[in-house]
This record gives structure tokens, sequence and C-alpha cells, in this order.
């Protein structure tokens, strides 16, 4: 009878850890919090929408600052090491011969749930919701794909929605050839409008002054928003960065960062010349377009976003990744990994520290303040999470966060010392 022990799924270990990966998501929670900060200083759908204009000049070029470094390529370096940290899991399991799929069907399964409770009863720009639902399909269509078939799909999903933009724009200019199509056209888009500017002026008296019951029902009110309107949009975006990372994680990239430099440097010029290109057309169109209006002007800015936020992201994460390639360099940016390393915990103190500051149930700040100071805020509430997370991660081995995630998902309480 063989007595021999088998073996059992676990959470990586501290020393298996590539620290690289680590910076990398420790600088996405930082970026992140940079587009996020606008989400909370005021509505979330003035914001998507674009109803607001800033109140200065200063805060102009803090928009288009953000806009054309920040909006999108933050959450996509997040999707991207999402993608890299399932193959990395799949690999592992597949050497130890353990279970992966119910493992990591847990895992998802946990990462939902703590999306839904910090979406509905904290904030509504939660993005772990989509994270884990996109993962399952990771899970169940993509996990066993070849790289090339994975590079595929990438191209696919970023081209969907620009596709769908061009049908929905081709529509509308067929309406407007109909005998009076043109007035029918500009009036739904009118009351389009003013229906989105009523839901903006009553969610931002709710946010500004109501208490945590007033807020929780706004919220959601918003997510059905969210839901139905935002998130089929962004959602392409995302899952093509998740197979891309899961398309750099089958191939070992950052498991063997020297043997890979030549690949690296290439995504670096490259990833600068389309971001740069993708971005200022983003942005130039954006200023003389809607959101809500389909218009030439409006898909190319879309367009140039689709393209250009994953290009600038790619940039970041190869200059980032050659930057940290000398050892008293990376050493420098311990602090950045240790963020890293409790991503999720940071991503979820960030919400409680802006949501406190800024609720009616807090300290009201709510529309108080403009762009470039969201810009000091996330600096300053990114600098206490650099040092707490430096702090804790020398005496436990996991996020409290990250404990309970990796505790739900093996179904056994892990040792934090």
């Amino acid at each position: 009878m063989d007595t021999t022990p088998q073996p059992k799924a676990g959470p990586i270990q501290p020393g298996e850890r590539i620290q690289t990966i680590d910076i990398l998501r420790g600088f996405a929670i930082f970026g992140i919090l940079l587009v996020n900060i606008e989400f909370f200083k005021q509505s979330g759908l003035s914001t998507a929408v674009g109803l607001r204009e800033p109140a200065t000049l200063l805060d102009q070029l803090a928009r288009w600052f953000i806009a054309f470094f920040a909006e999108g390529k933050f959450y996509s370096i997040f999707a991207f090491l999402f993608g890299i940290g399932m193959a990395i899991q799949f690999q592992r399991a597949e050497q130890k011969g353990v279970r992966f799929f119910w493992t990591y069907f847990r895992r998802l399964l946990v990462l939902l749930g703590i999306g839904l409770i910090h979406a509905y009863l904290f904030w509504v720009g939660d993005i772990l919701i989509l994270y884990s639902v996109l993962g399952f399909l990771l899970l169940f269509f993509f996990r066993k794909a070849r790289p090339k078939t994975l590079f595929v799909w990438t191209i696919i999903f970023l081209l969907i929605p620009i596709l769908f933009n061009a049908g929905l724009l081709g529509l509308v200019e067929l309406g407007k050839m109909a005998p009076g199509g043109e007035e029918m056209m500009a009036q739904v888009f009118a009351e389009q409008e003013a229906q989105f500017r009523a839901l903006d002026a009553q969610a931002e008296q709710v946010y500004a002054t109501g208490t945590f019951v007033e807020i929780t029902r706004q919220r959601v009110s918003d997510m059905n928003f969210i839901f139905v309107v935002l998130l089929p949009f962004m959602g392409f975006n995302v899952l093509a960065m998740m197979t891309l990372g899961l398309y750099a994680g089958k191939r070992r990239i950052f498991e063997d960062i020297p043997g890979n430099l030549p690949l690296i440097r290439k995504l670096l010029i490259w990833g600068l010349v389309i971001g740069v290109i993708g971005n200022l057309a983003y942005v130039w169109a954006g200023e003389f377009s809607s959101r809500t209006v389909p218009s030439a002007l409006s898909l190319l800015s879309s367009t140039a976003w689709t393209f250009g936020a994953p290009a600038l992201s790619l940039f970041y994460m190869s200059a980032l990744t050659l930057l940290v390639e000398n050892a008293a360099r990376r050493a420098r940016l311990a602090p950045m990994a240790s963020a890293g390393r409790m991503a999720i915990t940071n991503y979820l103190m960030q919400t409680v520290i802006c949501t406190t500051l800024f609720y009616g149930y807090g300290f009201g700040l709510f529309g108080k303040i403009g762009i470039a100071a969201g810009i000091l805020l996330t600096a300053a509430v990114f600098a206490i999470e650099l040092v707490w997370s430096a702090w804790w991660l020398k005496r436990f081995r996991f996020g409290p966060v990250e404990w309970l995630w990796r505790t739900l998902t093996y179904l056994k309480a892990q040792p934090m010392r």
C-alpha cells in the first residue's frame, strides 16, 4: 500500500515570488488611485460620461495629464498581471502534481465575494467583480490555450468594442438620413443627456450629504448603470490584457527576464510610440466629442484609447522591468514590492480612506476639491500605503485581505507569521 503523502495545493511562498511582478503590481496600485480619485470626489456618472468641466486651468491641465498618462493604463497592468498569475499558478500546480481547476475556481469565487461586498457596501468603482468574472472565462476556456492562440484572441478582444462603436455610429448616421431623422436623433440624445444630468445631480446630493444607509441605496442604483452601460465596453479591454498576460506567463517572460531582454526592449520602444500617438489622439478627440453621442470624433477617441492605453501600459511595465534589473534600484523599490504583495488590501484601504474623506457620513469633502488637489491626495495616500505595507510584511506573511483570500481558497487557515 502506497503511503506516500499526496501533494496539496497551497499559496505561493515568499521565496517563490517574482519581485518584479510585485513591484509592477505596487506601481499599478498607485496609478489606479490616481484615476479613481476623481470617482471618489464626484459622482461616477458625471466622470464616466464627461458632464463636468474643470473649474480652473490647473485642473484642466491635471485632467489632461491623468487622461494621457493614467486612464485605462493601470487596470490594464493589473489585468495583465492577473493573466500572468494564473499562468504561473497553473504551471506550478502541474509541476507539483496538484489540482488546479477547483482550487482556482474557489479563488475566483472568493474574489467575487470580496468585490460584491466592496461594490455594494463601500464604493461603486469596484474592479474586482469584473476581474473575477473574466477570470472564470480564462479558467474555463483559455488556461490550456497555446500562446499563439492567446495572442490572436487578444487582438480580437481589442477589436470588438471598436466594431461595436463603429456599428453604433453607422446606425445613427443611417437614422439621420431618414426624413426628419436628424432632428429626431438630436432630440433623443438631448433627452438622454438631460436624464444623465438629473441622475448625476441626485447622486451628487446623496453622496455629499447622505448617511451610510442613504448612500448605500444610491450606490446600488449606480451599480445598475455601471453594469449595463460601462462594463460591457471596459470588459473587452480588460479581457484582452488578461489573455495577453496569460500569453506572457506561458512564455515564462518574467521567469527569465535576462533571456527576454530583446523582447522587453522592443515593447519599450513600440509601447511608447503607439502609446504616445494613441493617447494624444484620445485626449484631443475627447475634448471635441461627447462620450454619450456617437460621432466620428468619439469613434476616433475610443479607438485611440483602445490601443493607446494598453500600449502605454506595456511601456510602463517594460521600463520598470528594465529598471529593476539593477540590484541597487530593485532594493530601493522594495517598498513598492511590499505594496504589490498586499495589492487587494491596499486597494480596499484606498476606498476606506477616500470614502471617509469625501462622503457625507465622513468629512464631507465631496465635490469640494479639484483634480490637481486630487493628484496630491493620491500621492499622500500611496505614501502611507508604502510605509504601512513595508511595516506589515516585516511582521506577517500576507496582507490581511490576502490572508483571508488564501484561507478561504485553500479551506485552511494560513500561517500569518
